[in-house]
């Protein structure tokens, strides 16, 4: 059950609790004295108003710092402080009865009123904060039992004044006025928020319950004298003297609570701040490891934090380097060279397990004469290993010197701030190699758009002569080239290679090649001449284990004639009346040999084109292409594709076979360069034949 107006904005809560003030204000200067039941019941409505919204407003004014409790205490202190000065030290120094006899009725009327105000202020204040109190770090709704304190409070209010004047209502006053105490005794008890207090908080608040304690408790027992003050705040509102009868002894219950509590949590609050600590340590080691990936930065954190966190004296971190050595990141109370030292001591005892957290012990450490230790002055050390993958990469060293051991919270921390750590130096790994793989993409990218501008833009246009021609390669770059070369006369030159391997180094071959044929192609018109010239010069710039397959051929585009040799290329295949051929003149690959065997074996071949010839000129990324069950295309599938499609334009057949090798090996990866030429001749010149 929510309050009534609960849901007001702060702003509006506040414009009612100076409408209402003004009022109340307005009212006892009209009516200073309230003889008739009718004012008196206006009067404590107004009263009671004016504690209500306040008491809203308050709320508001409050929660923002609930989240520093021990400030919020402190300040109703001060306000019991005030109260406490005003009851009873006033009176002492001098004698206010006098001085407001002294002054006119109306006088009397504004400055007991503004008194009158003061008070509700201040318990106004006051009974929010226990509020906000009541209702910290509860991981229950204890709204019902607060309400319920409320509703009895506000019904001893109002039973307050009208026993006032009908004695006979005295006992539904103490009915109510009991009953809130009870609830008032049983609501103290909700002091939850102090278990998330320091150590050094907890030791405040101790002595500050014990001195708002008995404040309050003095200002209770106040309320009950006869002096001016109470006959000023009788007359004001009875309510208003229940009011603050009620708030002080809630403060005398509360704050006695609250010493005996927090007595009881002083044992535990050092280990206590250590979790915390650990837990708030983790959460900011889990952010910078999301947001910070400079290892040098996380290593000094997970250093810095385990010396505070485990009560060390000093850390360090090493990792290790390809090598198998140890390389130190980050130190912290130590310095370089005893760092090192003890590494290198520690970690080359057999005792010592790298997959585990290990403790030296002060009896360990004299037992085997660690000198670097003693030196030092460390006189129990851990060490526990940094772990990505179920690696050790390196490790996390903390010590101590004083002489007790580390328990097994402190093991259990250290290691947890170690796989932190591990966690951090794998992500820096990963963005170092994040980087250098985008760094790798992007001059892939540039290669990529060098091999474009290397191969033909488009294919040369004649009308006796179809040419289609498509290049795939298996990665980013390849080793596979094809070109066309304007010979004049009528004759148009064309070479397909293929280079050993593939990617970048044979992209770099291949552009060496590009070279030699553009150079060559204009200088020697026999293919076998062309092809003996390129492995001269390709020899003696390759390595032995670089070679380079290729078919060099002219076509004169005039007479429908061609001439080539093929150096260990695959077969040139021409399709003729829905038939294949091999056309497979002997020939090496290039640069395999210097030339005596070359020369030698490599062959040209001539051939006399008939109508509707197709000639198709491949590398073997195609025929070798593979699907799941590591099966090949095949030459029978290639072959089967171009006699079944020999009378489509050619580059619905270059389609088409592109097509039946992407779904064929759909579920496979390309593993070589794709490359085609397809040539269709369309000019019915005279029979074929094949010299």
């Amino acid at each position: 059950m929510k309050i009534p107006f609960s849901n007001l904005k702060s702003e509006r809560k506040l414009e009612y609790t100076i409408l209402i003030a003004i009022a109340l204000f307005v009212f006892k200067i009209i009516f200073p004295v309230s003889n008739t039941f009718i004012l008196k019941t206006i009067n404590e409505i107004l009263v009671f108003a004016e504690f209500y919204f306040g008491f809203l407003y308050a709320t508001d004014f409050i929660a923002p710092r609930k989240n520093s409790p021990l400030s919020i205490v402190l300040n109703s202190g001060i306000l019991a402080a005030v109260i406490f000065f005003i009851v009873a030290v006033s009176s002492s120094l001098f004698d206010i009865e006098d001085v407001f006899s002294a002054v006119s009725n109306f006088i009397t009327s504004i400055l007991t009123t503004l008194l009158s105000f003061v008070f509700i202020g201040a318990l106004i204040y006051i009974f929010s904060v226990f509020k906000e109190l009541f209702f910290l770090q509860q991981k229950k709704d204890p709204q019902k039992y607060f309400n319920a304190m409320l509703i009895f409070m506000s019904a001893a209010f109002f039973a307050s004044s009208i026993a006032k004047s009908n004695p006979e209502w005295n006992f539904a006053n103490l009915t109510f006025y009991s009953v809130a105490l009870v609830l008032i005794s049983l609501n103290s008890l909700r002091v939850s928020w102090i278990a998330f207090l320091s150590k050094k908080q907890k030791l405040f608040l101790l002595i500050i319950s014990i001195i708002l304690s008995l404040l309050f408790g003095f200002n209770f027992g106040l309320t009950f004298d006869n002096s001016f003050i109470n006959k000023v705040i009788i007359n004001f509102s009875p309510g208003l003297h229940l009011c603050l009868n009620l708030v002080m002894i809630y403060g005398t219950i509360y704050f006695g609570v609250i010493f005996f509590t927090t007595l009881f949590h002083l044992p535990t609050a050092e280990a206590f701040d250590r979790k915390a600590a650990e837990a708030s340590s983790l959460m900011d080691l889990s952010k910078l490891i999301t947001q910070v990936f400079d290892f040098k930065e996380l290593a000094d954190t997970v250093t810095s934090v385990t010396t505070n966190v485990c009560n060390s004296d000093s850390a360090w971190l090493v990792t290790k380097s390809g090598s198998g050595t140890f390389e130190l990141n980050s130190v912290k109370n130590i310095g370089f060279v005893d760092a090192n030292t003890i590494t290198e001591c520690l970690l080359s005892e057999d005792s010592i397990d790298e997959n585990q957290v290990t403790s030296i012990t002060a009896e360990m450490i004299e037992r085997k004469a660690k000198d670097q230790l003693i030196q030092s002055g460390l006189k129990a050390v851990v060490i526990a290993p940094l772990k990505a993958q179920g690696i050790t990469n390196g490790f996390l060293f903390t010590g101590r010197k004083q002489n007790y051991n580390f328990d097994e919270d402190d093991l259990k921390s250290i290691e947890a701030f170690a796989d932190y750590a591990a966690v951090a130096m794998e992500n820096a790994k990963l963005l170092e190699q994040s980087i250098e793989n985008e760094r790798m993409e992007s001059e892939l990218n540039v290669a990529r758009e060098i091999q474009k501008k290397l191969l033909p833009l488009s294919t040369p246009k004649f009308d006796n002569l179809e040419i289609s021609a498509l290049f795939i390669p298996a990665l980013e770059v390849g080793g596979d080239y094809y070109d066309f070369f304007n010979l004049g006369s009528n004759k148009l030159g064309f070479v397909i290679a293929d280079v050993s391997g593939k990617g970048i180094p044979a992209a770099f071959i291949m552009a060496e090649v590009k070279g030699v044929f553009e150079s060559l192609a204009r200088l020697i018109s026999s293919p076998k001449e062309l092809l003996i010239k390129a492995n001269e010069i390709l020899k003696q710039s390759l390595d032995s284990k670089d070679f380079v397959t290729a078919i060099y051929g002219i076509i004169d585009v005039e007479k429908g004639k061609l001439v080539f040799a093929r150096a260990g290329h695959v077969p040139l295949l021409m399709c003729r009346d829905n038939h294949i051929q091999n056309l497979r003149p002997a020939g090496i690959g290039i640069a395999l040999d210097d030339g005596r065997a070359f020369e030698p074996n490599l062959h040209e071949m001539e051939i006399e084109l008939n109508n509707n010839d197709i000639l198709t000129l491949f590398t073997d990324g195609i025929t070798e292409a593979k699907n799941l069950s590591n099966e090949e295309f095949g030459s029978y599938r290639f072959e089967k594709i171009i006699k079944e499609n020999c009378n489509s334009d050619l580059d619905k057949l270059s389609d088409k076979i592109l097509s039946e090798i992407t779904v064929f090996s759909k579920d496979k990866p390309q593993h070589d360069d794709i490359t085609l030429i397809l040539f269709k001749w369309n000019f019915n010149n005279k029979p074929a034949g094949v010299i």
